[in-house]
């Protein structure tokens, strides 16, 4: 198997003796990261993800048979359709998170959108955190250890706000929820196509 790294995640794990690796998918970069504090410092117990993610090459311009004909939602549209799809992100996630193997699942929604796109991810904790606990917990790693990597934002930003963004995971404070301090819902923004 490919061996995944993902900046700020498990990069310094990189051995030498590596010929071809992976760098995962824009939406694991996105993810992982906050996965990753978020994991460290209060803990998941289980976790569901949902990428809004702007179309890609990759789909058709009109309604057509899909690549491989198996995914006929897939064949539908680009610019006129939200259409549900699957993702590896999650599970590729587990892959550099040990911690969270099993915990995490997803999927994805491709809007007609060119570019930029929104991981949600919906998670319980195992312990307790307000959402100024975990803001506060993704500055600490933005300012560290995840330097140029996680960024965090509190103002009321949209989609091409992240247009050009070289950070692969942009925190949204106020557009995360909490039903209550184990149970959130954790909102972060990426450049899908800025690499």
């Amino acid at each position: 198997a490919v061996p995944i790294y993902v900046m700020g995640v498990n990069h310094e794990s990189y051995k030498k003796t590596d010929t071809v690796v992976s760098n995962a998918s824009c939406t694991t970069n996105c993810l992982a990261p906050l996965t990753k504090v978020v994991n460290d410092k209060f803990g998941i117990k289980e976790g569901l993800m949902t990428t809004v993610h702007a179309m890609t090459a990759t789909q058709l311009t009109v309604d057509g048979p899909s690549r491989g004909g198996k995914d006929w939602r897939g064949g539908r549209c680009a610019s006129q359709n939200i259409i549900p799809s699957s993702t590896g992100a999650a599970k590729a996630v587990g892959k550099v998170l040990p911690d969270v193997n099993g915990k995490l699942t997803g999927m994805a929604f491709r809007v007609p959108t060119p570019d930029v796109s929104v991981v949600d991810l919906t998670c319980r904790l195992e312990k307790g955190a307000s959402m100024d606990d975990i803001s506060k917990a993704v500055l600490q790693a933005g300012a560290s250890s995840m330097k140029g990597i996680l960024g965090f934002t509190d103002k009321e930003v949209v989609s091409t706000d992240f247009v050009t963004c070289s950070q692969s995971s942009i925190f949204d404070k106020g557009a995360g929820i909490a039903l209550n301090d184990k149970f959130v819902k954790l909102v972060s923004w990426y450049d899908n196509e800025w690499g």
